[in-house]
């Protein structure tokens, strides 16, 4: 049986001597793993087209146990990224997070076009790394069925207060009046944190990566995101380890 897909690689390695295993996010069977045959005879553009970071049209062939892609034409292949070690590194994490989240099996249209934008933003350049970060990593959890609960303080209800504290265990907020609960985690938020945090959940795809912090509000709110992916997951990543290694920082320690 043939299939027809659209999606992007996110994984690839070397499988005996000629042929490879790309693991590909796609909108209709979420993340599903494929060989690509003898890829050093294919032509340019199917060889293009199942290189890590190509979003790619397939035809694959599903056996018993296995896909193939019989054929792959290239959509876009976000060559830009490999022009700076920091993004490409960021982009590799989020393929990485892609892959403990997006289901298999079963549509993954929303995880699909979420990392298209923000691989997208990355590789023009012109959006702070830290916040595509950021958006990634809170909006990729809320479609897992982590959406933290930031409407107001998990305490009294407040909406807005000069200082909130964002719990990563528990996903809840609670206002600088009530205070941090005595012995949970928290990362410290003023108000323009507070709002990119919301704004990463609760905006629109379309809207989702365009808008600006200050340099404290953009750490403050990288604080928060990664501790929520670490602390809801619990386990670290390769690529988030490396992406630190390239930016010069040790990123959130719980």
């Amino acid at each position: 049986m043939r299939t027809d897909a659209e999606g992007l690689v996110i994984m690839e390695k070397c499988v005996g001597d000629s042929d490879r295993l790309i693991t590909v996010l796609t909108k209709e069977k979420g993340v599903l793993r494929a060989f690509v045959q003898r890829p050093g005879r294919a032509k340019n553009g199917r060889l293009s087209a199942t290189r890590l970071f190509s979003y790619s049209r397939f035809t694959i062939f599903e056996g018993r146990d296995k896909y193939i892609i019989d054929d792959a034409r290239p959509i876009e292949v976000f060559f830009d990224l490999r022009k700076d070690i920091e993004r490409l590194s960021l982009a590799q994490y989020f393929c990485e997070l892609s892959l403990a989240l997006a289901p298999q099996d079963s549509p993954a249209g929303e995880y699909l076009r979420l990392v298209l934008n923000a691989l997208y933003f990355l590789g023009r350049g012109d959006r702070p790394a830290r916040i595509i970060k950021s958006v990634v990593e809170m909006r990729m959890l809320a479609l897992s069925g982590y959406q933290p609960d930031l409407v107001g303080c998990s305490e009294c209800g407040k909406f807005e207060s000069d200082i909130m504290y964002f719990l990563p265990v528990s996903g809840r907020i609670v206002c600088g009046e009530c205070g941090c609960p005595r012995g949970e985690t928290s990362v410290r938020l003023g108000r323009g944190a507070m709002a990119g945090l919301r704004h990463t959940i609760y905006a629109g795809l379309e809207k989702a990566f365009s808008f600006t912090l200050s340099p404290q509000g953009t750490e403050e709110l990288g604080r928060a995101a990664e501790a929520y992916v670490l602390s809801t997951l619990s386990r670290s990543f390769a690529t988030l380890d490396f992406y630190h290694a390239t930016a010069g920082d040790t990123g959130w320690k719980g």
